[in-house]
C-alpha cells in the first residue's frame, strides 16, 4: 500500500494570522502568551488539514515564528556569538532580535532560499560557535501533535545544507571545518526524537539540486553514517532539481528513505530505480509545491503506477517541495471567477490530490473518481479556454527580433548628458521606491476596493499622501525623489492589475520572510497592456518639485518570478510579453517630461537557474527582456535598477549587460560584502550600495553610514557612487523612515565636505 506526506504546510494561516499577532507582539499590543496561543491553534490547524485529508503522518518542524534556519540554529544551539545570548536560555524576545537587529546590533543577513521568493536568515560561523543545544520548541510541538493523536513526521534542514548556506566570520578557511561540531549537534537532536518514539525524521539536503564540488559530496557519506546509528529513520529530501548526478551516492547512504523532486527533476526517475535498495522508501514528489496549478492527476497516475508496481508499501506520494510556496486555501476565495478558480490548487487541495493518488494506487478508485474527473475537466477547458491567447501579443511578438535592445550610444557617452541634464552633486542621494504605507493608506484603499470610498475621493486622498512624501523628502534634502507610491498595493500586484492576462486572489497569501506575506497574481495568459499604468501619478509628482523624479516601474524579470506563471508556454516567452508592455510604459514616461525611470529587478538572481549549465539560456532571455523595455528612450533619460538580497558575484557580466545607467543594491547586512564583487569585475555603470537596511525598525547612526560609504569608495570611484537605503521603505513607520533618511543625508554631505578639501588640498 503506498503511502501519502507532505515535506512542509504554510505557517502563515489562511488569514495570515501569524504576521498579524507576530507584528502584534512587536508593537506590544499582545503579550507573549497570546502569540503562542496563536501558534499552536495555527500548527493543531494545519495538522488537522493534512489528517483529515488521509496524510499518513504530518509534519512537525515546519513552523518557525520567522523562519526554519533560524529555527533550527536556535534548536542546535548555534545562534550569532555577536549577539551575547545564552543558547540554551534562548527568549523568543532573543529569537526576533536575531532576526531585525536592535540598537546595538545589527540584524542577521538575509538572502534567497535558492530560486524562491522566500528569504532565509544567514547562518554566521565564528571561532566561539557551539551547537552544544538550544531552544526545545520542536520537541514539544512534536510532543503536542502526538498528544493529539497524530503520527508524526519531523523536520529539519539537513546539517551539510545548514553549513553551506551559511558564511564564515572568524576561526576556520572552510565551512567544511565545522563539519564535527554540526555531527555532534545533530547527533544530540536526533538521539533525543529517537528517545522520544519518533520513528521518522526528514532530513532536508537541497544543496544536492546545486552544483556540489568535491568536498561536499564528499561530506554526504561520513555525516550519514555518524548521524544514522543515534537517528529514527531518516528519509533525506532534495527538491528544486534534478539529483540524477547524484543517484549512486544516495543510493548509498545509510537513509531509509529519498524524496525526489519530480516537478522540477522530470526524466531523473531512471537513474534511482536502476539498484534501488529493497529496503528503501522512495518518496515522489509529483503535485508541484511551487505552482498553483491543479494537477492532471490522470497523468500524475500514470507516472507512479509502474512505480507502484515495483516498490509497493516503499512508495511515497508527496508534492515536490514544502508548500510553504503557495496559499493556504482556495476555498477562501470567492470572488475569484469560476473558470479560473476551477484550474487552481492552493496548499489545502495539493494535500487533497497527494492523498487522492495514494488512495488510486491502492486500489480505491470509486472512492476518488469524481476527483479525478473533476481534474480532467478543469484541465482540458484550460487547454483550449479562449482567455488564453491574445492574437496582438501574438503579432507582436512575431515582430521582437525587429526591436532594438542597445541605447543609442554607450554609458560612457550617455552619463555626460545625463549629469548636464540633472547637474547632481557627488554622491547622490535617493531612496529605492516606497515610503511608509501607513494605517490611513490601508484604509482608503480598502474603502475604495469595497466601494466606500468614490474614484475621485480615492484620487485625491493619493494624491495628497504624494505631496506630502515630495514635501518631506525636499525638507529632508534628498537629491533624486520618488513620488512614494501610495497607491500601489504590492510592487507586482499592482502592475499586474493592469494588464491582462494576469489574475489576483483575495487571499493568496505566501510568506516572503519573517511576518511578509505577499500576494502574487497568476498569469493565466497572454499579457498585454491596455493603457498608461504609472504615467499619471509620476507627472503630478514631478509638477511639485523642481528635483528629478523618478518613475518606478517593476522589471519583466520580477514581473514573472513574483508570479505564479502559466505552464503552458516556455517562461521566456512570457517574460517577453511582459517586456513589451512595459517598454510602452517606459516610452511613455519619457513622453511625459519624466527623465529618470526605475525599472526594478530584485529577482534577477532569483530566477537564475540551480545548475551552472542552464545559466546561459536564462541570462540570455533575461538579459533581453530588460534591455527590450529600457531601450526605447533617449540618451538623457537615465534608466535605473534595483536589486536585493542576492548573491551576484557570478552573474556581474549579465547584469552589467543590462546596461541600466544606475544599479542600487543591497549591502547594508552584509557591511558592503556583496559590493566586492562588483569592485573585482570592474562594473562599468553608477552604482548605489544600501547604507542601511530597512527591514529592521533601528536607526542606524551617521557615523555607521559614513563607514559603509568609506568602504564603498574603495571598490567604486567617487563620480560614480550613489546613496540610498537597501530597498524600498514601505513596512516602515515615518519617524524611524525620517530619522534614517536625515542620517543618510548628513552622511553624504560630510563625506562630500571631506573629498572637496582633500581636492582642495592636492
Amino acid at each position: 500500500m503506498a503511502k501519502a506526506h507532505i515535506l512542509g504546510f504554510p505557517r502563515i494561516g489562511a488569514q495570515r494570522e501569524l504576521k498579524f499577532a507576530v507584528e502584534s507582539y512587536w508593537r506590544g499590543d499582545i503579550g507573549l502568551g497570546a502569540l503562542q496561543e496563536t501558534g499552536k491553534i495555527l500548527r493543531q490547524r494545519h495538522w488537522a488539514v493534512q489528517a483529515d485529508a488521509g496524510l499518513d503522518v504530518v509534519s512537525v518542524g515546519d513552523f518557525a515564528w520567522y523562519d526554519q534556519v533560524l529555527n533550527t540554529l536556535a534548536l542546535l544551539g548555534a545562534v550569532p556569538t555577536r549577539f551575547k545570548f545564552d543558547p540554551k536560555k534562548l527568549t523568543l524576545a532573543d529569537y526576533f532580535t536575531l532576526a531585525r537587529g536592535n540598537p546595538e546590533h545589527f540584524a542577521m543577513e538575509m538572502t534567497k532560499w535558492f530560486d524562491t521568493n522566500y528569504h532565509y536568515l544567514v547562518p554566521e560561523f565564528t571561532a566561539d560557535i557551539s551547537f552544544d543545544g538550544g531552544v526545545d520548541w520542536l520537541f514539544e510541538e512534536n510532543a503536542e501533535a502526538i498528544a493529539l493523536g497524530h503520527a508524526t513526521k519531523v523536520t529539519l534542514v539537513g546539517p551539510l545544507s545548514l553549513l553551506y548556506l551559511g558564511k564564515i566570520k572568524s576561526g576556520v578557511a572552510h565551512k567544511l571545518d565545522f563539519l564535527p561540531k554540526v555531527i555532534a549537534g545533530y547527533q544530540r537532536v536526533l538521539q533525543r526524537l529517537q528517545e522520544a518514539g519518533v520513528e521518522w525524521v526528514q532530513i532536508d539536503e537541497p544543496i544536492l539540486a546545486l552544483e556540489l564540488d568535491a568536498a561536499w559530496c564528499a561530506a554526504f557519506a561520513p555525516t550519514y553514517q555518524a548521524l544514522s546509528p543515534v537517528a529514527p529513520k531518516l528519509l533525506l529530501a532534495t527538491y528544486f532539481d534534478q539529483v540524477r548526478e547524484h543517484s549512486a551516492l544516495l543510493r548509498d547512504l545509510p537513509v531509509a528513505g529519498v524524496h525526489l523532486d519530480l516537478v522540477r527533476g522530470v526524466g531523473q526517475l531512471p537513474a534511482f530505480l536502476q539498484d534501488w535498495p529493497q529496503d528503501r522508501v522512495l518518496s515522489a514528489g509529483v503535485v508541484d509545491g511551487r505552482n498553483i496549478w491543479r494537477a492532471d492527476l490522470d497523468s500524475v497516475l500514470a507516472l507512479l503506477a509502474p512505480l507502484h508496481a515495483v516498490l509497493g508499501e516503499r512508495l511515497w506520494v508527496s508534492a515536490s517541495c514544502s508548500l510553504l510556496h503557495v496559499p493556504v486555501d482556495l476555498a477562501h476565495e470567492n470572488k475569484l471567477d469560476a473558470e479560473l478558480k476551477g484550474w487552481l490548487a492552493f496548499a489545502t487541495q495539493k494535500v487533497s490530490e497527494v492523498t487522492a493518488l495514494k488512495r488510486a494506487l491502492n486500489g480505491e478508485t470509486q472512492a476518488v473518481s469524481a476527483q479525478f474527473t473533476a481534474a480532467a475537466l478543469a484541465f482540458a477547458a484550460r487547454k483550449v479556454s479562449p482567455r488564453i491567447h491574445n492574437p496582438l501579443v501574438q503579432k507582436r511578438l512575431s515582430q521582437i527580433d525587429g526591436i532594438s535592445v542597445n541605447r543609442n550610444q554607450v554609458f560612457a557617452d550617455r552619463i555626460v548628458r545625463q549629469q548636464a541634464r540633472f547637474n547632481l552633486p557627488a554622491f547622490p542621494t535617493t531612496n529605492i521606491g516606497s515610503f511608509p504605507q501607513t494605517t490611513d493608506i490601508r484604509q482608503a484603499r480598502a474603502q475604495y476596493k469595497r466601494g466606500e470610498m468614490g474614484h475621485l475621493d480615492y484620487l485625491n486622498c493619493m494624491r495628497e499622501e504624494v505631496r506630502l512624501v515630495v514635501q518631506k523628502q525636499e525638507e529632508i534634502g534628498l537629491d533624486v525623489l520618488v513620488h512614494g507610491e501610495p497607491e500601489r498595493n504590492d510592487m507586482v500586484e499592482y502592475f499586474g492589475e493592469q494588464l491582462w492576462g494576469y489574475a489576483f486572489t483575495a487571499n493568496g497569501w505566501v510568506q516572503s520572510y519573517g511576518s511578509r506575506c505577499v500576494k502574487p497574481p497568476f498569469i493565466y495568459g497572454d499579457v498585454y497592456r491596455p493603457e498608461a499604468m504609472t504615467v499619471g501619478w509620476s507627472e503630478f509628482a514631478q509638477s511639485l518639485t523642481a528635483k528629478p523624479m523618478k518613475g518606478m516601474l517593476t522589471g519583466p524579470v520580477t514581473m514573472l518570478q513574483w508570479s505564479f506563471v502559466r505552464d503552458d508556454q516556455a517562461r521566456d516567452q512570457t517574460a517577453l510579453q511582459i517586456a513589451l508592455a512595459l517598454r510602452d510604459e517606459v516610452i511613455d514616461l519619457e513622453k511625459a517630461g519624466i527623465g529618470m525611470i526605475q525599472i526594478d529587478e530584485p529577482a534577477f538572481r532569483e530566477g537564475l537557474p540551480l545548475k551552472a549549465a542552464d545559466w546561459p539560456h536564462y541570462l540570455d532571455w533575461a538579459v533581453k527582456a530588460f534591455r527590450i523595455t529600457a531601450s526605447g528612450v533617449q540618451d538623457d533619460t537615465q534608466i535605473h535598477t534595483h536589486m536585493c538580497y542576492s548573491e551576484f558575484n557570478d552573474i556581474l557580466p549579465w547584469i552589467a549587460a543590462m546596461d541600466a545607467d544606475v544599479i542600487t543594491i543591497e549591502t547594508s547586512r552584509s557591511d558592503m560584502e556583496l559590493l566586492d564583487g562588483f569592485g573585482e569585475f570592474a562594473y562599468p555603470n553608477d552604482i548605489g550600495p544600501g547604507v542601511y537596511d530597512i527591514h529592521s525598525p533601528r536607526v542606524p547612526k551617521v557615523e555607521e553610514m559614513q563607514r559603509l560609504l568609506r568602504k564603498a569608495r574603495g571598490v567604486i570611484p567617487d563620480q560614480r557612487l550613489w546613496v540610498n537605503p537597501d530597498c524600498g521603505l514601505k513596512t516602515r513607520g515615518w519617524p524611524e523612515t525620517t530619522a534614517a533618511l536625515e542620517n543618510m543625508v548628513l552622511a553624504a554631505r560630510t563625506l562630500r565636505a571631506e573629498v572637496a578639501q582633500q581636492e582642495q588640498a592636492a
